[in-house]
Formats: structure tokens, sequence, C-alpha cells
């Protein structure tokens, strides 16, 4: 078992925040990146954060969006398509899409929206 799954992601959420700001990004920008990954509205991911949430237990209660297959690439040098941990995947969908929010890329891109 990885030492990240049992690491509360009230703890790791002000590292996303400060990457993210860093980069002219907003909190509003990145709670709604991880509402798109996870179906969380404002304050239920508020309550997982308060409540010092494990990734474990974030991601058990999530509502995996139908599209985060479409979430492909490296992260720490590994391709999050190939990981087979299925609650490593999800923390690795979560930590590409975090990235790509810093990067800059348009939100529309990020959350996999299909063209029209």
């Amino acid at each position: 078992m990885s030492r990240i799954f049992t690491t509360t992601v009230a703890s790791v959420y002000p590292l996303y925040l400060a990457k993210v700001e860093r980069k002219g990004r907003t909190k509003a920008e990145l709670d709604e990146v991880i509402g798109w990954l996870t179906g969380y509205d404002e304050a239920a991911l508020e309550t997982r954060l308060q409540s010092g949430a494990t990734f474990e237990d974030f991601f058990a209660d999530a509502r995996l969006n139908e599209n985060a297959p479409l979430i492909t690439g490296s992260i720490c040098g590994v391709r999050v398509e190939t990981i087979d941990d299925p609650l490593m995947q999800k923390i690795r969908y979560l930590d590409k899409l975090v990235d790509e929010l810093a990067k800059g890329k348009p939100m529309e891109k990020i959350l996999r929206v299909p063209v029209a």
C-alpha cells in the first residue's frame, strides 16, 4: 500500500492550490477540476477537506467522471493510463488535471469537453 493512500487530501490541497495560483489560476478553477473528476460540489469537497479524509476515503466516496479514462499522459514519469492500481490511477488523474491547470490549458480541454 502506498503512503499516499493514507495521506489526507487536506494536507495536499494547499500544495495543489499554491501550484495553480503561482501560474495565475484560481481556487475556483481548482475546485471545478476536482469536482469534475470526483462529482463533489463545493460543499462536499469542503466537508471532505475538513473531515480529514484520506485519499482512500476521498475516492471511495467519489463518483468518478465517466470521461476520466480520457485523461492520458505522464505524471512523475508514469503514464496514467497504464497504472494498474485503481486508487493510484485516480490519484494520478487528479495530479494530471492539476498539472494541466497550472500549465494554462483551457478548462474545456482539462475537463475533456467533447467538441460539438
